[in-house]
Parts: C-alpha cells; structure tokens; sequence
C-alpha cells in the first residue's frame, strides 16, 4: 500500500507539474527547458540553502540566519577581494567562516538547552550587524575570476544553456540526497527530529548530530552566499533579506514536517522550484506586481500546513 508519509511529496510534484503545464498553455514560449533551466540559474542559491535547512527542520530545528550569513558571505568575499586576496583563498575562508557560524549556534543550542528560534535569530542579527561593521556600503566586485564564472554559460543541446552555479547546486542536491538517506548522520538527524528523547535511549549522538546539522546549514548558507556573489558581483548588507523565510516555505511545501522526523531532498527541489515557477508566471503575465508571488506562496503554505496536520492527526488515530 502507499505509505502515507509520501502524500505531502507527491502533492508538491503533482503542483509543480500542473502550474508549468498551466503555463505552457497560456503562454507562448513558456513550454522550453530555457525557462526551466532559467529556474535553475535564478534559484540556485535558495536551492543551495533549502538543501541545509531541510537538514535542520527534519532534527526538529530551524536556522533563521540563512539570509544573514549569506549577506555576510557577500562582504567578507568583496571585501577580501578588494584588499587583493586571490579567489582560491577567499572561497574557502567564507566557507569555513559559514560552517564554523553554524556550529557555534549549533553549540549553544545543545550546551544551553535554549530554543533554536532564538539562538538563530540571534545569529541573523549577529551576522547583518557584521556587514555593516565591514562596510555600510555597497563593494563592487570586478575580480576576473568572479567575473568569468558569472558570465559563464554552459551549452546545452538545442541552443539551451545553463550557468556554473547551476551546477554546483545539482550536486549540493546530490549530495545532501544521498547524505540524508544512505549515511549515519542523515539517519541519526531523522531520528532525532523523530524524537529526541527516544534518541538518545537508542544511544544515538544526540549532540555531535545536533551541531553538525547546524554547521552544515552554516556551510550551505556560506556556498550560497558565494553562488550569490557570483549573481551579484557585490558585497552588501542587505543582500538576501528574507532569504531565511523563502528557504523555509521551499521546505515546506516540498513535503517537510515542521515538527521534524520526516523531509525530502527531492520535496524540497520542486519546492524551490514551485516559488521559480510562480515567479515565472507573474513576469510572463506582465500586468501583477511582484508581491503576488509572496501571496500564492503563503496560500500554498496554509494549504501544506494544513494538509501535514490531517495527515499526522490520521496517522495518530489509526495508531490508537
């Protein structure tokens, strides 16, 4: 029989299929892999980002300083850049800087029993406030390895093409799939979101899973952030605000509980992919202002929601 849990994923998949079809026959030109490729290259960085939170809202968590540690990603890269550092030096600096952002709040979650809404909230502004200490203004990057990775284009089959940070998201995808689903500590985060009591009955090692699932959200938000570099070509402190909030809504509606113990990579891929789609729409339809896609969005977010209650209140009274 069809295991229940697998609802809310197949859901995700069925909409995506059904709003690009939508698209395709309302409008010319909408049915190419170009506009699907295009969803690829303008959300490879949330794409990069919902991969490491949907590791930390399945152990139960959430990291509210994903928007934030890539802003700050932005600086520290323009800002190393423009005091000469070659790239090959900066790229690992930010990604260390990132990963070890995310095990001191993972840390501080674990040792200091406090809630991860409020440690990563103090993360986000720890973070923003950082940007602003290293410049209050914009720093344009004009480095010519950044520059060349941001003009890259790589050939496709038919005249199609897609951008170097497409690919480095393809595999962050890859990776966390298989990650989540054939290792240890993909197994132990499950677990834990599952509950966290019953997992350290088990033996399990509730804390190393714990910071790792922090540090590794840290590590993604920090290789979005040099992704979105490569998009923006500049450091700035406003860069990615509420990044955090599309991140988590992607996760969402990619089939991921909040109260942890059940996600999918694969949900959390056509949930990201969902948000491009809507976007896509509206600036194919030309007449709605931006906003509608935070509108259509929070709809499917309610509906997500609502739907993952019925099914865990399902799920509780078939168990009693």
């Amino acid at each position: 029989m069809f295991n229940r849990k697998f609802i809310p994923i197949v859901v995700t998949l069925g909409l995506f299929i059904l709003m690009f079809a939508v698209g395709s026959f309302r409008y010319t030109g909408f049915f190419s892999l170009q506009v699907f490729n295009n969803l690829l290259i303008d959300n490879a960085f949330l794409l990069i980002v919902a991969v490491g939170m949907t590791f930390v809202i399945v152990s139960g968590g959430i990291d509210l300083s994903v928007g934030s540690v890539i802003a700050l990603t932005t600086m520290v890269s323009a800002s190393l850049l423009e005091q000469g550092w070659p790239p090959y030096a900066v790229i690992p600096v930010v990604l260390l800087m990132g990963a070890g952002f995310g095990w001191g709040m993972g840390a501080i979650i674990y040792y200091f029993k406090i809630q991860p809404f409020i440690v990563t909230l103090a993360g986000m502004f720890l973070a923003r406030g950082l940007c602003y200490v290293i410049s209050i203004n914009t720093i344009i990057i004009d480095d010519a390895f950044y520059t060349k990775v941001a003009q890259t284009k790589i050939s496709l089959p038919g005249g199609n093409f897609i951008s170097i940070s497409v690919i480095i998201a393809i595999v962050v995808v890859a990776a966390g799939f298989y990650i989540a689903h054939y290792t240890r500590f993909g197994r132990n985060t499950y677990a834990l979101g599952g509950s966290e009591q019953s997992a350290l009955l088990m033996g399990l090692p509730v804390k190393s899973t714990k910071i790792k699932v922090y540090m590794f959200s840290g590590l993604c938000s920090s290789l979005a952030g040099v992704v979105f570099t490569f998009y923006m070509l500049s450091g700035y402190g406003l860069h990615a605000m509420g990044l955090e909030l599309d991140a988590i809504a992607a996760v969402v509606i990619g089939g991921t509980l909040l109260t942890g113990g059940v996600g999918y990579i694969v949900g959390t891929f056509f949930g990201v992919m969902i948000q491009g789609v809507i976007q896509t729409i509206i600036s194919f339809e030309g007449t709605l202002s931006s906003w509608w896609t935070k509108i259509v969005i929070g709809v499917l977010l309610f509906v997500f929601i609502i739907l993952q209650k019925l099914l865990s209140e399902r799920k509780w009274t078939l168990r009693s």
